[in-house]
């Protein structure tokens, strides 16, 4: 996580797809920073029912949250349809999800959180915005090594140089389990936010909106069903 500006910036921009842990980002930049605003991005990924998921999540956080909720700024949508094309992915194309020469799920989109930082750097340029916060995790993921916090503290040095500012990049779930993803929310939001989070937010694959589990909704099969369900039931369990 990292400490530039820490304890005083006021204002953060979320990268915000509108699954599990975005969605738990959210919340905790709405606990710490007094301006909050979100972008997701369009990259031409097959479970587009996230971007429809993004709107779902804000406005349940103003519900669940009502203290923070004119903390809650705009929302920024941006168009990489053509980088998706370019990086093609089981999560662009009709690929099979399987392991590659690298030892990489399919799934891993070549280069995307370092597309999705740099979009998010100008746009908090412009915007005056002094944090970015994302949701990637080194802990309970499949291996993509643009979730890693080397990853992000070579991207905030780069972002920062490029800028010629300050870019700190926060990662409140870096080291958290699943399980303790689900505890973080529960935290910040008790009960209510874990149920929003539960029935807005979508992590699957598929796209599946059509079944619904008490972890939310989804295939139950794919990689992320399988792992939100696991730290799910962990949590519940624990």
């Amino acid at each position: 996580m990292s400490t530039i500006l820490q304890g005083s910036a006021t204002s953060a921009l979320v990268l915000f797809s509108g699954g599990q842990d975005s969605a738990t980002c959210l919340a905790w930049a709405l606990q710490k920073f007094a301006r909050v605003e979100t972008i997701g991005f369009d990259y031409g990924q097959r479970h587009v029912v996230e971007m429809q998921a993004r709107l779902a999540v804000r406005e349940a956080m103003k519900q669940v949250l009502p203290q923070y909720a004119d903390r809650l700024g705009h929302d920024h949508a941006v168009d990489l349809t053509g980088y998706g094309r370019i990086a093609e992915s089981s999560l662009t194309s009709e690929r099979a999800i399987e392991m590659d020469a690298r030892g990489l799920p399919a799934t891993f989109v070549p280069g995307r959180n370092l597309i999705f930082l740099t979009a998010a750097a100008a746009l908090s340029d412009r915007r005056g915005l002094e944090v970015l916060v994302t949701g990637v995790c080194e802990t309970d993921y499949s291996g993509y090594p643009d979730c890693r916090q080397a990853t992000i503290d070579a991207m905030s040095q780069a972002l920062t140089l490029g800028l010629d500012r300050p870019v700190p990049i926060e990662t409140p779930l870096m080291y958290l389990t699943k399980a303790q993803t689900w505890e973080l929310a529960h935290q910040i939001g008790g009960q209510p936010l874990v149920e929003a989070i539960i029935e807005t937010s979508h992590t699957c694959y598929a796209g599946d909106r059509e079944h619904r589990h008490d972890w939310g909704y989804g295939c139950g099969t794919c990689a992320a069903c399988e792992l939100r369900e696991a730290g799910y039931h962990q949590w519940k369990e624990g």
